[in-house]
């Protein structure tokens, strides 16, 4: 028998086009495609204008169970139901994330997809690509030098060291950054006081380069991120500093979607990357307006769970854009609906009819959610080696009862020979006009209620509860006009509680929300609850420890 391929083995051999080629695919000329040598290029802001008045295709969102370290495949499925749609004679293109660095020295690993189903080049994507992440960074820290270059030369507006609300970051999990103390060193280095790091794809630069529109949006955006406040608690904004004029040039090119292609030369969008366990999860607007323009159908995802990222990209991103989408794609796992259903990941290899069950109502849960954005689903069964017959069919039954249908695709091991099926369904679901699309909540619904409406009728939790000092904090924003955004859930990404070993489908729990964040520019409000951490650290042994340059110089050990 022939030995497996690994991911970065399969993306090695991969018989790829020349980017002008696969944007040719989508209509878009090659004096308009800005490459990053051969197999990658920024699509110009003159021909996204360009595009204006366009009709728009068909929006469908994967989303997933609650992640387990069985794996679920996610963004395999997105690429594979991508090239199934191409396969059946639809004009298809992806829209993903780029990867963080963070994951890929830690322990998720990369986000390229997986086996037949990738995007490429799949180690440029998951390492330092097209620079978009480091102008992210750089945008973010010139604001935070900004501030305390500020201070240091008289203050003169005044800014209350102690409430300074500004971070630095880093695309790198470092728990020691976390908590700091900077301008230490005397008179010279300025005046002391607390600060932190968080990881870059939880910078509200990445939020905003993500939702904004054009360049205009941008820097408007960019101006309105709150970094601190007075004594008098009035809030000091990034226009204050003029830091906006200068953010935006650093992030003039990033805004620019980056065009790759599919192990089947299919069009993907990758760009933009915030985190949806402790941001808004989603790729950028710009890349999926621009797709939306360019392609009959689009095919996007949005991070971890559906409880997290697609509740998230559909109160806050759809909202925010306009956004209607015409069918969502859950994906399972015969494996993690086992861990679900308590098997330990040692014991997956063994048939077990029952767990798989009891595991299932994690996948009803998401089920229901989904509907109730009035957005009809399919289930995806995301085949291992291992499924067996009867786990598969008691998964299939389960969905069934639900109303929906589940169907087993092979895209890991056959490309787009195996999502075939998957894709007629997609096809005859986003055709029917069934989608009624709403959001969880109106605007005008206050914070806590909002933090409350999604604990509530997403996680099935009791309640939401927060100190005084927090409550006090959400009200102060709505005098000052907030009360009108969305929240943006940081909440563990394994399960619907705030334990993250807690799986399943609990009902009933609390929801403590020990910090909120206004994300002023971003425009949504963060809701911080539990112990979710926005500076991820290590693990004991990071994924780096076994990435290395083999003697031909390609890159080993990335997944």
């Amino acid at each position: 028998m022939a030995a497996v391929k690994s991911d970065i083995e399969i993306a090695r051999a991969a018989k790829k086009k020349p980017i002008q080629e696969v944007g040719a695919r989508l209509g878009i000329p090659a004096e308009h495609l800005l490459p990053y040598g051969h197999d990658k290029a920024k699509v110009s802001a003159e021909f996204i204008r360009s595009l204006k008045g366009r009709p728009d295709g068909k929006l469908i969102l994967v989303t997933a169970i609650n992640p387990t370290p069985a794996g679920e495949g996610k963004t395999t499925t997105t690429v594979g139901l991508g090239d199934g749609l191409n396969r059946i004679g639809k004009r298809a293109a992806v829209c993903i994330r780029e990867a963080s660095l963070g994951p890929n020295f830690g322990m998720k690993g990369g986000a390229a997809g997986g086996g037949m189903a990738q995007v490429v080049p799949m180690e440029d994507m998951n390492l330092h690509f097209t620079g978009d992440f480091h102008a992210i960074t750089t945008a973010h820290n010139l604001l935070s030098a900004l501030i305390d270059n500020h201070v240091y030369w008289g203050n003169e507006l005044g800014i209350d060291i102690r409430r300074v609300t500004w971070r630095r970051v880093m695309d790198m999990n470092d728990r020691a950054l976390r908590e700091i103390i900077v301008s230490l060193g005397g008179v010279a280095n300025g005046f002391p006081r607390e600060a932190g790091f968080d990881i870059t794809v939880a910078s509200e630069v990445m939020a905003i380069l993500c939702l904004s529109t054009d360049l205009k949006d941008l820097q408007k955006r960019l101006g309105d991120i709150i970094v601190a406040y007075r004594r008098d608690k009035s809030p000091v904004y990034a226009r204050d500093l003029k830091a906006d004029g200068a953010m935006a040039v650093l992030l003039k090119d990033a805004m620019q979607p980056n065009l790759v292609q599919t192990l089947e030369n299919n069009p993907a969008f990758v760009h933009g990357g915030p985190f949806a366990n402790i941001a808004h999860g989603c790729n950028s607007v710009m890349a999926t307006t621009t797709a939306l323009k360019l392609a009959d159908y689009v095919v996007t995802e949005a991070g971890f769970g559906a409880d997290l990222g697609a509740e998230k990209f559909f109160d806050i991103k759809c909202r925010k854009a306009g956004l209607k989408p015409a069918a969502a794609v859950i994906v399972a796992t015969v494996r993690a609906l086992k861990m679900n259903g308590g098997v330990k990941k040692e014991d997956l290899g063994a048939e077990n009819v029952a767990a798989v069950k009891k595991g299932c109502a994690n996948l009803g849960r998401h089920i229901e959610n989904v509907k109730q954005f009035g957005v009809p689903a399919v289930v995806a069964i995301n085949h291992f080696a291992t499924d067996t017959e009867a786990e598969i069919e008691a998964v299939k039954a389960y969905v069934a009862e639900q109303g929906t249908e589940a169907i087993l695709c092979r895209h890991w091991a056959l490309g787009s020979a195996g999502t075939e099926e998957l894709a007629h369904k997609v096809v005859e679901l986003a055709e029917s006009g069934s989608a009624q699309f709403s959001p969880l909540y109106p605007d005008e619904l206050p914070l806590f209620e909002k933090i409350n409406t999604v604990v509530k009728r997403v996680y099935r939790g009791l309640e939401a509860i927060a100190d005084k000092s927090v409550r006090d904090q959400l009200h102060q924003w709505e005098q000052a006009g907030y009360g009108n955004l969305p929240v943006c859930m940081a909440k563990t990404q394994y399960s619907f509680s705030t334990d993250p070993n807690l799986r399943g489908a609990p009902v009933d729990h609390v929801v403590p929300v020990r910090e909120v964040r206004l994300a002023a520019g971003a425009g949504f409000v963060v809701a911080i609850c539990g112990e979710i951490m926005t500076m991820p650290g290590l693990p004991k042994q990071p994924s780096s420890e076994k990435i290395f340059l083999n003697e031909q110089g390609q890159v080993e050990g990335l997944f």
